[in-house]
């Protein structure tokens, strides 16, 4: 047997299995400490975040159950002595709940629908097709999403205030109309991907679309199928992650609007403008103006009874959400 054959024979596992295990170094000790020690950071900074979260929405909650007597005692931290759901019973009749929650869900729901449709028509456009300028028109996309929407405001008041397409309404009714006070201004920005995050949206459905190789669409193609076919039939169902998100999202940030609603919207019962007026309306169901403490008691209660909807919405979306963010995660 040569010394190279007897070499080989001692490199094999079953000789490595009887030598010692390697010691523990320096520099393995000090690669171990390191990593430890950056594992305990992160798990510090996420329990911050969480903490950070949860904490505000923990105190909501508790308050929402206590007695008004409780909310002076300085004794009590989290736990109420005195249980009580007279607080709900309370916001949600300052709230005028039931009828504000069918209000601001038709609307969100309707928005949402008309946000998720016209950003993924031009986030597809956007990924699969050329035409002039369009890089100008992406750049307006992405201002769209740097700029504060508040800026503008004043602009998009008076747009609808003075609402008219190249003369047409002042021709015909002699004045141009004025639709401010109606639905139609937040159905319009959706329905024209100007609306509430639309920026946001064009973006995500373009990288996501950007991303999926075009020899399916090509497949399609020569199976036939047109362009909208092609986008609601072959790549519609690979996306309806992305789509679940935005839809959620724009369900959410719509919920809780209150600025824009009150700029367009102004008389809607809608669940955040009722919230804001939650102390004047506990003025007026009470023979006595209501203490500041109180006020915010009820203002804490509302605000779970505002939070709840979306948490259930949540809840159910969840699965897609997930997916969503997995697939951003690889391909975006």
């Amino acid at each position: 047997m040569t010394k190279k054959s007897v070499k080989l024979r001692l490199n094999q596992p079953k000789f490595r299995a009887n030598n010692p295990k390697p010691r523990l170094t320096k520099e393995r000790l000090k690669n171990i400490v390191l990593k430890g020690m950056g594992e305990l950071v992160i798990l510090i900074l996420m329990f911050g975040l969480c903490f950070m979260i949860l904490q505000p929405l923990i105190n909501k909650l508790s308050v929402s159950f206590m007695a008004e007597k409780d909310l002076y005692d300085s004794t009590i931290v989290a736990l109420p002595k005195n249980f009580t759901l007279d607080n709900y019973k309370m916001a949600l009749r300052a709230m005028d709940y039931f009828k504000s929650f069918i209000n601001t869900f038709i609307i969100a729901v309707s928005v949402a629908i008309l946000q998720v449709v016209s950003c993924l028509l031009v986030g597809y456009g956007f990924a699969r097709f050329e035409f002039p300028l369009k890089k100008f028109w992406f750049a307006m996309v992405i201002l769209m999403i740097v700029i504060p929407q508040q800026t503008y405001s004043s602009a998009l008041q008076l747009n609808f205030r003075y609402f008219d397409i190249f003369g047409i309404f002042t021709a015909i009714f002699g004045e141009p109309l004025n639709l401010t006070g109606t639905v139609a201004p937040i159905l319009l920005l959706a329905g024209s991907c100007t609306g509430l995050k639309c920026g946001l949206y064009i973006y995500l459905f373009r990288q996501y679309f950007r991303n999926i190789p075009k020899d399916i669409e090509e497949a399609a193609y020569v199976d036939g199928c047109g362009t909208i076919r092609t986008l609601f039939s072959i790549m519609l169902p690979d996306a309806m992650p992305i789509a679940s998100s935005c839809f959620l999202f724009s369900f959410v940030w719509q919920w809780t609007d209150n600025y824009f609603s009150t700029l367009l919207l102004k008389s809607a019962n809608l669940l955040p403008a009722q919230l804001a007026a939650v102390g004047t309306r506990l003025q007026s169901f009470l023979d006595t103006r209501p203490a500041l403490t109180y006020t915010n008691c009820i203002s804490a209660t509302g605000t779970i009874l505002l939070l709840v909807p979306v948490i259930i919405v949540y809840l159910i979306a969840q699965k897609r959400f997930v997916e969503s963010l997995s697939a951003s995660a690889i391909k975006m």
